[in-house]
């Protein structure tokens, strides 16, 4: 019975599997045997040119070099997602933050997040709606604002001061810039419940409380 190689997961081969492996690259011995086979059999009235027999070369060398970076590429693709996963995995348990019109209003709990302002604003406002309904729960009055990064935090509670029910809301955060209304991508903290990966182009993927799967490259934040 074959013994199982139990590093071959992680791309590490063992000593017997590298003794199997056959070298792909052409040698200088085939090159000579492949040059000599094609001069017996070419046409003794046609010789073939330098030039031509160079551009064969310059040919095959261009096709070699290709397959090689393609699976160098490849290599380099399938660490970078390893890496990404080893990174995703530890933050199971975790808040994180990013960009996303939604939050999870737990039980007692609360929904916290930010937006950046790219300028000043006289008028800044945080807007909770229902997800189902689009009624207007709750209007956070943050005041005037300078530009950069505004955090804000919603305790569950309407506008009348009554704690609402445990939920998806939507969150908008809205300023006044120059007289003219602006609404801005809010980035809403979330637990992160697990992590996959994706047979897709999607990659890493985060399973976030409340907020579903969202790309690893999106997190703006490790709280």
């Amino acid at each position: 019975m074959s013994s199982v190689n139990a590093y071959g997961g992680l791309g590490v081969s063992t000593l017997d599997t590298a003794k199997t492996t056959k070298t792909t690259a052409l040698g200088q011995d085939e090159f000579l045997k492949l040059m000599t086979t094609q001069m017996t059999h070419q046409d003794p009235t046609k010789p073939m040119q330098n030039g031509e027999f160079l551009s064969q070369m310059a040919q095959f060398g261009t096709v070699s070099g290709i397959q090689e970076l393609q699976q160098s590429f490849k290599d380099f693709s399938a660490s970078i997602s390893s890496d990404q996963a080893l990174q995703a995995a530890s933050l199971v348990g975790r808040n994180v933050s990013v960009p996303s019109d939604y939050g999870l209003l737990s039980a007692g709990g609360e929904i916290n997040g930010s937006f950046d302002l790219s300028t000043s604003a006289s008028s800044v406002n945080v807007v909770i709606t229902d997800s189902d309904t689009g009624d207007v729960i709750r209007k956070i009055n943050l005041g005037q604002q300078a530009a950069g990064s505004v955090p804000f935090t919603w305790d569950g509670l309407n506008d009348a001061g009554t704690l609402v029910s445990p939920g998806i809301y939507k969150v908008q955060a809205e300023a006044s810039i120059d007289g003219v209304n602006t609404v801005f991508q809010p980035a809403i903290q979330s637990k992160v419940e697990s992590v996959s990966m994706s047979n897709g182009t999607n990659g890493v993927q985060v399973s976030l409380a409340g907020l579903g799967a969202v790309s690893f490259n999106k997190i703006k934040q490790i709280l």
